[in-house]
C-alpha cells in the first residue's frame, strides 16, 4: 500500500487547475479569459461600434477616453464603472474607446473577463503582472446575486490583495446597477445583521473602489432618432426624416423602451428591408 501523503499529493494534483502558459500576447489586440485550462483566447475581429456613432454620452465618452489614454501612455488611471440603464452604449464604449487608442499607435490589450471567473482573476494577474504590456481588464454586465460571494474575488482586481493591483492593468465594468447589488439586498442586511452598517459598508464601498462612475440614462427622443440617422448615414440607408421618425417612433411603443439598443434593432430591421448588408 502506498504512502497516505503520497496519495494525498496525488489526488491534489489530479484537481488542481493545470499551470496556465504564458500568453503571446502578440497573437492580437484583445483577448478572452479561459478558464479549465487557463489561457487567452485570441479575438482577431472585436465586434464594436464606431465611436462616432455612439450620441448622447459625450461627457462619459471624453473621460473614459483621456482615462484610457492616460493609461496607454504609462501614467496613472483610474479603475473605472460604467453604470445606469440598459441598451445605452456602456459596453459599446469600453470597446470604441480600446479601438480609438489603438488607432492614436498607443500599444493596449483589451481582456475580456466574465462575471463567472472573477474567482480566477488572482491566477490572470499573475500572468500578466511580468507583462511589458499594458491591458484593460473588462467584464460586461456585472452584478451580484442575494447569495454571490464572487464580489469578494473582485477586490483582488481592484486592489490587488498584498502584492497589490499590477501597474500594467486597470479594470472597466458595465453595470445596471450603481454599487452592484440588488437594493433589496442592501436594505435586508441593514435589518438583519448584527452589525447592519458595517454589513451593508462592506458591499457599497465595491462600487467605491472604481475612481470613475459614468453614468449612463435613458435617452431622449431626439437622441433616440439622432442615433438611428447615424446609423443610417454611416452604413448608405437611404430614407427621409418623416418616414424613419413615424417608423422609429412606432417601433420604441411596440418595445416599450428607448435606447441606442433599440434604436440598433430598428436600424438592422430598415436595413434588411432595404437589402442592405451591414
Amino acid at each position: 500500500m502506498s504512502d497516505p501523503l503520497e496519495r494525498i499529493a496525488a489526488a491534489l494534483e489530479r484537481i488542481s487547475p493545470p499551470e496556465a502558459a504564458v500568453p503571446d500576447i502578440a497573437l492580437a489586440d484583445a483577448f478572452v479569459w479561459q478558464v479549465e485550462p487557463d489561457r487567452l483566447v485570441p479575438v482577431e475581429q472585436v465586434n464594436r461600434v464606431d465611436m462616432l456613432l455612439l450620441v448622447g454620452i459625450d461627457r462619459s465618452r471624453d473621460t473614459l477616453m483621456d482615462n484610457t489614454r492616460q493609461f496607454a501612455r504609462g501614467l496613472p488611471a483610474n479603475n473605472a464603472l460604467l453604470w445606469g440603464s440598459r441598451g445605452m452604449g456602456k459596453s459599446s464604449l469600453v470597446k470604441a474607446v480600446h479601438a480609438a487608442v489603438l488607432a492614436e499607435d498607443l500599444p493596449l490589450k483589451l481582456i475580456e473577463l466574465h462575471r463567472e471567473d472573477l474567482p480566477t482573476v488572482g491566477r490572470l494577474l499573475g500572468l500578466l503582472r511580468d507583462s511589458d504590456a499594458r491591458f484593460v481588464l473588462f467584464c460586461d454586465d456585472l452584478s451580484f446575486s442575494h447569495d454571490d460571494q464572487h464580489y469578494k474575488s473582485l477586490k483582488a482586481v481592484l486592489d490587488g490583495g498584498i502584492e497589490g493591483r499590477p501597474d500594467n492593468v486597470v479594470f472597466y465594468a458595465t453595470s445596471n446597477r450603481r454599487h452592484l447589488m440588488p437594493r433589496d439586498m442592501i436594505e435586508n442586511e441593514r435589518g438583519s445583521a448584527i452589525n447592519p452598517s458595517e454589513a451593508v459598508e462592506e458591499k457599497v464601498s465595491l462600487s467605491d473602489r472604481f475612481g470613475l462612475w459614468l453614468g449612463f440614462h435613458a435617452c431622449d427622443q431626439e437622441q433616440y432618432l439622432a442615433m438611428i440617422r447615424g446609423y443610417c448615414d454611416a452604413h448608405g440607408v437611404a430614407i427621409d426624416d418623416d418616414t424613419l421618425r413615424a417608423e422609429a417612433i412606432e417601433w420604441q411603443a411596440t418595445r416599450g423602451s428607448r435606447s441606442g439598443r433599440v434604436a440598433w434593432q430598428y436600424f438592422t430591421d430598415l436595413a434588411g428591408r432595404q437589402g442592405v448588408e451591414l
